[in-house]
């Protein structure tokens, strides 16, 4: 092997075009299924499908991830109706495909769509009455979801394991 050999091999590799790096784990795009923005048109929350993992992020942070959406738009749902009960407004709009997925669990239950959310939303507002928090104040509902946004985020802060939190 010649003495420039390593010169002119390093000049070749300078002169190609840059590779990108493809990660064996690399992210996948998150799409938006349901979306709850507030009057400003702001994102407050939102739901997202990456790869196959449902994930629900609050306040730009991702909270948790399922299998399965609907809870997760049941908590949106409901924290919509706690915000328009203060006089905010705010606006939640969701995807085709989420919209079919409630149609197709509404239907094995024999319920309408509508009517299936509900049922899933009031199960959010029992929740609240059970730790004695609810009741007419809805200041104080409002504060329950607020302080179970803050308690979901300390959960989503990484630990020293690699546990992933779940919704």
């Amino acid at each position: 092997m010649s003495k420039q050999s390593k010169a002119k091999r390093d000049k070749r590799k300078k002169q190609q075009p840059k590779r990108p790096i493809n990660r064996l784990n690399a992210q996948q795009p998150v799409q938006n299924h349901a979306v709850l923005t507030n009057e400003e048109g702001q994102v407050v929350a939102a739901i997202g499908l990456q790869g196959t993992e449902w994930l629900l992020a609050i306040g730009g942070q991702t909270m948790g991830n399922a299998d399965n959406p609907i809870p997760m738009l049941a908590m949106l749902k409901h924290l919509s109706n706690v915000q328009e009960k203060e006089g905010r407004k705010v606006n939640l709009e969701y995807s085709t495909q989420l919209q079919q997925l409630i149609d197709d669990l509404a239907a094995d239950e024999g319920k309408t769509a509508d009517d299936y959310l509900a049922t899933l939303v009031s199960e959010f507002e029992g929740v609240e009455g059970e730790d004695g928090e609810a009741g007419g104040d809805e200041a104080e509902d409002a504060q329950v979801v607020e302080d179970a946004s803050s308690d979901a985020a300390a959960e989503a802060t990484p630990a020293a394991s690699d546990d992933k939190p779940q919704a």
